[in-house]
Formats: C-alpha cells, sequence, structure tokens
C-alpha cells in the first residue's frame, strides 16, 4: 500500500486542537498506512534555516520547518493574504501585487520542495493543500519527484478572466497542472479551472477532468465537495447544551429566539451586509419587533492588514446603529463578539439558534452551514439561511437560499425563517442532514485519494 504524504502550510501536530475536521480527516487517512505530514512550524527566524523538526505519534511523521521573517511576510502576510485570497474571492479591486513578495511566494514552495523532496518515495501518495502551495508540484518535478501529486483546492476560484488579471498569473495558476489530480469544491469551480487552463494557459480538455497541459501531458481534475464529521458534530452539540457557556446564552435571551452568525472577521464573509439586512428586517417586518435576537462572532483575523481593521471599524458602528435605532431597554438586536470561543460551546450555540445567517459573498464551501445542520435537534431543528454563492449551495439545496447583496431579499428570508412551521422546518433539516451524513469528511478524503491512487505519475 502506498505511504500517504500530506503537505499543508500549517501542520496539525499531535496534542493541538483538531475540532476543525480537516486536521482529524487526515490524521485518521495517515493513521491507515502511516505516512508524513509536512509543512510550515508556525516559527519565524531571522535567517532561513535548513533544519527540519520532526515529532513522531504512532507511524505517523510530522516534520516542520521555520521560514525566515522576510519569506513570512512575502510569502504568507504578502503574496497568499493580500494577492491570492482577495483574487480567489472575486475582490480583484483588493488584489495588492508586487513582485517582490510573489518571488517570496515561489521562494518558499521552493524551500518546502527542497526538503520535501529528500522525503518522498516514487509510490507516495501527495496530497498538498490550498493556494499557499500552487507551484509545489513544479518544483517537486523539477527535483525529480515521480510520486502521485494532488491539490485540494479549499477555496474558490474565479473565472478565467480574473485569473488572467493578475501578473504573471502563469506563475501560480499554470504551474497546477503539474500535479496529477486538481480537486475542487464545486463543480462550476471544476469548469473555471477548465476554461483557464484552455484559454490561458495552453492546455486542452480532453473531456470533463481529462485535462492535457500545453506539453501534452494528462491529468485530472474532480470536485469533492469537503464535508464534516457528521456524528461527531451532533454529540458535540447535545453535549454541549450543558455547558455553562451555553445555559448563559440561553438564559440571557429571556425566551426569545436566536439568529446566529460565526465567521472569521473577513471581507468576503459579507458580514455587514448581513447587519444591515438584519437592520432591514426590523425596519420590514415590525410584527417581529423584539421577538429575534442576532449573535454575530467574528474574531479578528489578519489584525495587521489595513483592509481588515476598517471591516472591524465598519461593523462596530453598524452595530452601533441598529442597536442605538431599535433597542429596548430589556432587548438588544444584535450582539456583536469579536471573541473566539471553543468549538465545543459553538455547536452548543447552534443547537439552540433558530436561525443561522451564512451569507458570504463567495466561498469556497462554508463548513459553519454543515455544522450548523448536525448540530440541530431532530425534533425541532432551526432554519439555515444560506448564501448562493457558498459552495455549501450546491448541496443544502432545502435552505433559504439568498443572494447576500440583495439586502431586502434577505431580510425578507429572515422573517420567513422566523415564522416558519416546525414541519417545513423539519422537511428541510431532514434533507440536508440526509447530504451531510452521507457524503461526510470521511468519504471525502477517501474519494479523493482513491482517485489520485488511481491516476499514472510522470
Amino acid at each position: 500500500m502506498s505511504r500517504l504524504v500530506v503537505v499543508s502550510n500549517r501542520v496539525a501536530l499531535p496534542g493541538a486542537d483538531q475540532a476543525g475536521g480537516l486536521a482529524v480527516a487526515l490524521n485518521a487517512a495517515l493513521q491507515e498506512t502511516g505516512g508524513l505530514w509536512f509543512g510550515w512550524s508556525g516559527r519565524t527566524v531571522r535567517e532561513a534555516s535548513a533544519t527540519v523538526h520532526e515529532q513522531r505519534d504512532g507511524d505517523i511523521r510530522y516534520l516542520t520547518i521555520d521560514l525566515s521573517r522576510d519569506d513570512f511576510d512575502g510569502y504568507y502576510n504578502g503574496f497568499a493574504n493580500r494577492t491570492l485570497w482577495p483574487l480567489l474571492h472575486f475582490r480583484p479591486d483588493l488584489v495588492d501585487y508586487n513582485r517582490e513578495t510573489q518571488a517570496a511566494y515561489r521562494r518558499v514552495n521552493a524551500q518546502f520542495a527542497d526538503h520535501l523532496a529528500k522525503q518522498l518515495r516514487p509510490d507516495d501518495l501527495v496530497w498538498i493543500h490550498d493556494y499557499h502551495l500552487m507551484p509545489l508540484a513544479e518544483e517537486l518535478r523539477a527535483r525529480g519527484v515521480e510520486s502521485r501529486l494532488g491539490f485540494f483546492l479549499h477555496v474558490p476560484l474565479p473565472s478565467a478572466d480574473l485569473v488572467a488579471a493578475l501578473p504573471s498569473h502563469e506563475r501560480p495558476f499554470g504551474a497546477l497542472s503539474a500535479y496529477d489530480l486538481l480537486g475542487f469544491q464545486t463543480e462550476r469551480d471544476l469548469e473555471r479551472y477548465q476554461d483557464y487552463l484552455r484559454l490561458y494557459a495552453g492546455g486542452k480538455v480532453l473531456r470533463k477532468g481529462v485535462l492535457l497541459d500545453r506539453d501534452g501531458r494528462e491529468f485530472h481534475a474532480a470536485a469533492f465537495p469537503i464535508g464534516i464529521d457528521t456524528p461527531h458534530i451532533a454529540n458535540l452539540a447535545v453535549a454541549a447544551m450543558r455547558k455553562p457557556g451555553v445555559k448563559r446564552l440561553q438564559a440571557s435571551l429571556a425566551g426569545r429566539a436566536l439568529a446566529i452568525g460565526v465567521d472569521r472577521l473577513d471581507y468576503s464573509k459579507g458580514i455587514p451586509e448581513r447587519f444591515r439586512a438584519f437592520a432591514n428586517y426590523l425596519d420590514r417586518h415590525p410584527d417581529q419587533r423584539g421577538k429575534l435576537t442576532y449573535l454575530q462572532i467574528a474574531p479578528v483575523s489578519r489584525g495587521g492588514v489595513s483592509e481588515y481593521r476598517e471591516l472591524r471599524r465598519e461593523l462596530e458602528q453598524l452595530a452601533g446603529h441598529i442597536n442605538g435605532g431599535h433597542a429596548e431597554p430589556d432587548w438588544t438586536p444584535v450582539r456583536y463578539v469579536n471573541r473566539n470561543h471553543p468549538h465545543a460551546t459553538l455547536t452548543g450555540f447552534y443547537r439552540m439558534a433558530r436561525i443561522a445567517l451564512v451569507t458570504p459573498l463567495r466561498d469556497g464551501m462554508n463548513l459553519v452551514a454543515k455544522e450548523y445542520v448536525a448540530a440541530q435537534d431532530p425534533d425541532d431543528p432551526g432554519v439555515l439561511v444560506l448564501s448562493s454563492f457558498a459552495g455549501a449551495a450546491r448541496e443544502l439545496h432545502s435552505a433559504l437560499q439568498v443572494n447576500p447583496y440583495d439586502i431586502d431579499g434577505v431580510a425578507d428570508a429572515i422573517a420567513t425563517a422566523a415564522t416558519m412551521p416546525l414541519a417545513e422546518r423539519r422537511e428541510r433539516w431532514r434533507a440536508m442532514m440526509d447530504r451531510i451524513s452521507h457524503y461526510d469528511i470521511h468519504r471525502w478524503r477517501r474519494e479523493f485519494l482513491s482517485a489520485l491512487a488511481a491516476t499514472r505519475s510522470t
């Protein structure tokens, strides 16, 4: 049996919190055959170092490297987060491009390849994750690596024309053809990649998912929508109802229904639009005034980036404006919290929430939507209001799907969700629960690895 090698920007080291699901699934795959997980240690040092740190847990080896401060700033804070992230989320207006950060991005991928190539065997299955490492296969091939190389893009892929607007777009995006298998969240992302390959990368589409690079080498691509550990989330949610933090939240609502949003503080999540939609809901549906409290949990991310600081200020102003115009002495319509909460506690919040507002402007999948469904009480489930621009919308057809730019439409969806009859709530929830139970995170990784094993390496 082939050894599995996982490569990601960060490594989920033994003993770390792995509640997010992806780490659990990847570790489960590594435990089946033994293997290796390689990536950045999370540490920065003054100068680049050749040191590789190793930990072992049974048959799994965890190898990490440090990055120099300059490489970290250019590769991670620079090209990955200020250039690729906005581009991949359809925001070319926020793309901050310069050649120096792109050079750092290539340099760090080359460092990964230098260290990783020495560890690989020809029969390995190498599974590389996300936009930080798009050129890694090309770097590994240049070092003579013959292993089967797979790549999964966790975020959306924009249209071919948007990708091509990036100067030197062929360096990160054209390099994807060096993989044996590309995985995307949705069929639409796969279609966009095929368009890019054909229009801008000199390749060909023989048939859906069977592709040729500019040199005539065959490789494959497919959609593998990522799932969650559904029974684990359901069990966590039941247990969480006994936690003090969950009980305190429930008591504070004083019998009112709860609407919840849980997002990393990021412009792709559509939180300002969601706040405005909630304000519009209060204006458009005065009969529901005082019956619903909206809790938005948005932990700060990338606080050193100006766009994120401005987003936080905007949300604070919006929350204050909504509460100033609508609050009563015993009721605050919007509770806006920047502090993170343990994953187990969040599942309890999901379970008690009558409505989940998952309305990103663009999202690769959005696992909060799936976790909300898994956390529900089957006898009295809540309602998912879901952006049609989230990858999850391709699977969760029974959610109330909305256009997040349509403020009136989202407002009316909140009102519909707040008054939806129990029978309809159960019917919608059952259909979504069946989907996320059938196609969970373990099936996701099994299908990807099976498809990778079936490819022929170069």
